[in-house]
């Protein structure tokens, strides 16, 4: 899959929303996931794995009756994930169910999808600084539809950075010779 990049607009770079960073990677700005919690407070960004260059966020993970942790990509809008395990039940509408790898807090939630060609009901939500604003992403396997909540934000910005989706998972593709 050929990666798609995504300019981020000079007005939205003004008001990058808590828990996230500009990063240069090339010719390119990405927003990057710098702080993100479960709802008890436990950061949920993780040194040991990283994915392209940068810590990763760590999810323990159920799919089906395989269960293990997922490691996701924290550049805002890629899709990259590393699993811990190799789930038995990976079928295009299989959901993981998410919780916090360090208290087991539940990470799920009852949210429709609101990528067109998904009819999932079941999404995953994190917390950023502060716990008012919020991550949500959608529970299907394969999946991009994720959607960010931000309360000091206007709206028109919030739904700028929701649309944001990098397809593709290759670190050459995503960042060529920088890495």
């Amino acid at each position: 899959m050929k990666l798609k990049v995504t300019e981020i607009p000079q007005n939205l770079k003004k008001m990058v929303p808590p828990g996230f960073r500009l990063e240069q990677r090339g010719a390119h700005e990405f927003l990057v996931i710098e702080s993100i919690y479960c709802p008890h407070g436990h950061n949920l960004l993780v040194e040991s794995v990283r994915i392209h260059g940068k810590p990763s966020v760590m999810l323990k993970a159920r799919i089906g009756n395989d269960e293990g942790v997922i490691f996701v990509d924290a550049f805002w809008g890629s899709h990259a994930k590393l699993f811990s395990f190799v789930p038995t039940d990976f079928t295009a509408d299989a959901i993981v169910e998410a919780s916090c790898p360090v208290c087991g807090a539940s990470l799920m939630e009852r949210r429709p999808c609101d990528e067109e060609d998904c009819d999932s009901l079941d999404g995953i939500v994190l917390f950023l600084p502060g716990n008012a604003n919020k991550v949500h992403v959608c529970a299907r396997i394969g999946c991009p539809g994720h959607h960010i909540e931000i309360i000091d934000v206007p709206h028109e910005y919030v739904e700028m950075i929701s649309d944001i989706n990098y397809f593709g998972e290759s670190a050459d593709e995503m960042f060529g010779d920088l890495l």
